[in-house]
């Protein structure tokens, strides 16, 4: 734990001193400040937040997420520092944990930058908190698992842009597979359906914290960072 929470605090350095997390960041909010301002004049109060965070799971988490992530594992392969870092007395889980902590705290802290439009809101109107409530646990969860999704394409390259490139694909089609449910049907139909990240988004989005979707979001979170773990020992035989 001691070894994970060292790498996440050097993680979390290095962010702050790369223009990389302010520029995520400031791209993060001018965006999600313009399906805010579009939402305005269309929907009521908790609508609005609703429409915020349903846009901002379709576009931005295919987007961010490998953006914070494409250089954690792909520039210490560039580097050759990611070997020295295997050859230590360092497991591999500590790694890969103490990476994902730190980019999922660079996520939760720029999505909660956003709560100033809900304070928008509760000054000038009287919004439902418990759907916008909701939905942030849902944006976290779903957050958390594009993640490790992005995590495990920077241990597939040693190029940041190839790591990001993968990791944007990869969670679009998580995104969109949903949509190929109005080709087919039956059975393959429910499985698309079962594996969409927006899915089971939709449920946070209306104000109800499932349980089958916060286990969805974490086993995919889990499902992909074990991934990740092989992907890093299977270098030690390379």
């Amino acid at each position: 734990m001691t070894t994970t929470l060292a790498i996440m605090k050097k993680e979390l350095v290095v962010y702050f001193k790369s223009p990389m997390a302010y520029i995520v960041a400031g791209v993060f909010l001018a965006l999600t400040g313009v399906f805010f301002i579009d939402s305005v004049d269309t929907m009521f109060a908790v609508a609005e937040i609703r429409g915020l965070l349903l846009r901002s799971v379709f576009f931005l988490l295919p987007l961010i997420p490998p953006l914070l992530t494409m250089r954690l594992l792909a520039e210490e392969q560039k580097l050759g520092t990611l070997e020295l870092l295997l050859t230590a007395p360092v497991r591999d889980y500590e790694v890969v944990f103490g990476k994902f902590i730190a980019s999922f705290i660079i996520l939760s802290g720029t999505v909660l930058l956003t709560l100033f439009y809900v304070l928008i809101l509760s000054i000038y109107s009287n919004p439902d908190l418990g759907p916008i409530f909701s939905g942030y646990v849902g944006f976290l969860l779903c957050g958390g698992a594009t993640l490790s999704i992005g995590l495990l394409a920077s241990s597939l390259s040693g190029n940041q842009l190839v790591a990001a490139a993968v990791g944007f694909g990869v969670i679009l089609l998580f995104n969109v597979i949903d949509q190929i449910t109005t080709i087919v049907g039956g059975a393959v139909a429910k499985v698309l359906e079962a594996v969409s990240l927006t899915g089971h988004f939709d449920s946070f989005a209306r104000g109800v914290i499932d349980t089958g979707d916060v286990v969805y979001y974490l086993v995919v979170m889990a499902f992909f960072l074990f991934l990740t773990i092989r992907s890093l020992e299977s270098r030690r035989w390379r």
